[in-house]
């Protein structure tokens, strides 16, 4: 260790260059070597700084184009994709719909054949009708030959009767059963007289209870009116919603075909009449009174039934005024056409 400090030069000890002493001649300061070494490492801390900023841009931009080219990729990749998923679902739904348009063109053919077959049955059977009703017909021809018709009553002899004669030749004298005389009209009158007197005569069967107490009640109606009818034993008297049969009903002819029934039966003047009227008009209420008091009477006595509805005193009077009509001017009656 001696040897090897002893051999070392201290820095005192060099000797200067010309160089060096040159600028000490002229009055400058020379740098030394630590100065040196200090301006060096200077120098080179710069240039490092720089290199590495400049490598350290070099790897930004590296960074940022890998990061680009990244991006870039997933971009292309999704978009491969999504037209990759587009392309198979277009495909599914032609698929689908060439199996629906096969479907549809197989069912159509179908029906059409089914059709087709039904039709045929169908004019199989036709011909096969036909062609026997034919052979029927053939063979009906020629089992019964064609005959000329005959003339309807030719082989009859011309037999004239002369008139007035007897047709069967029994002597008696003819008579033309539709030939109207003056006599058969007046025997037919006088039947028809007969009849009106047999139906004007009084029912003599009639038994009618006439106890003090005796009440026969009944409903007689005629178009829209009521009659509400009580019979009891009395005078003969009408009464009619507290009027007189006069005071109610001027006319003669509704008076009298009110005391029909009564007088039929023979009982006009030992029976009074109550009766009360709504609805309808004067003809209306007297066909409803009229009804009313033969229904009365048929309670009275039920055995009056067949005389009475012979008669024509039972049967309820359904003829009414028909309606107006819509578009007419009455039921039937229409406007005057006019073509202009």
């Amino acid at each position: 260790m001696a040897d090897e400090e002893d051999t070392q030069e201290t820095p005192a000890e060099v000797e200067p260059t010309e160089e060096q002493e040159a600028p000490i001649a002229e009055g400058h300061a020379v740098p030394t070597e630590d100065a040196m070494e200090i301006a060096g490492s200077a120098e080179d801390a710069a240039l490092e700084a720089a290199q590495e900023h400049a490598e350290a841009e070099v790897v930004e931009e590296a960074v940022a184009e890998a990061v680009a080219e990244e991006v870039l990729e997933e971009a292309v990749a999704e978009e491969i994709v999504e037209e990759i998923v587009e392309e198979a679902v277009a495909e599914e739904i032609a698929e689908e719909i060439v199996a629906e348009a096969i479907e549809e063109v197989v069912a159509e053919e179908i029906l059409e054949e089914a059709i087709e077959e039904i039709v045929a049955e169908e004019i199989v059977a036709e011909v096969e009708v036909e062609a026997e009703v034919e052979l029927e017909e053939e063979i009906e021809e020629e089992a019964t030959p064609r005959v000329k018709p005959a003339v309807p009553g030719a082989h009859l002899e011309v037999d004239i009767v002369p008139e007035g004669a007897d047709p069967l030749g029994r002597g008696e004298a003819y008579e033309d059963p539709y030939a109207i005389d003056g006599e058969e009209s007046e025997q037919s009158g006088e039947g028809q007289g007969e009849q009106e007197e047999t139906l004007s005569e009084p029912i003599a069967t009639a038994a009618i209870d006439l106890a003090s107490g005796a009440r026969y009640r009944a409903t007689g109606k005629r178009k829209t009116a009521v009659a509400r009818v009580t019979l009891r034993p009395g005078s003969g008297t009408y009464l009619v919603n507290g009027r007189t049969l006069e005071q109610h009903f001027p006319r003669v002819t509704q008076q009298r075909n009110i005391r029909q029934p009564l007088e039929t039966v023979g009982y006009q003047e030992r029976m009074d009449v109550v009766a009360r009227l709504h609805g309808g008009g004067i003809s209306a209420q007297a066909g409803a009174l009229r009804h009313g008091v033969s229904r009365a009477l048929l309670e009275a006595d039920p055995n009056l039934r067949g005389e009475l509805k012979r008669r024509g005193f039972l049967t309820r009077d359904s003829r009414a005024k028909e309606r107006k009509k819509a578009g007419l001017k009455k039921a039937r009656k229409r406007p005057q056409f006019s073509k202009r």
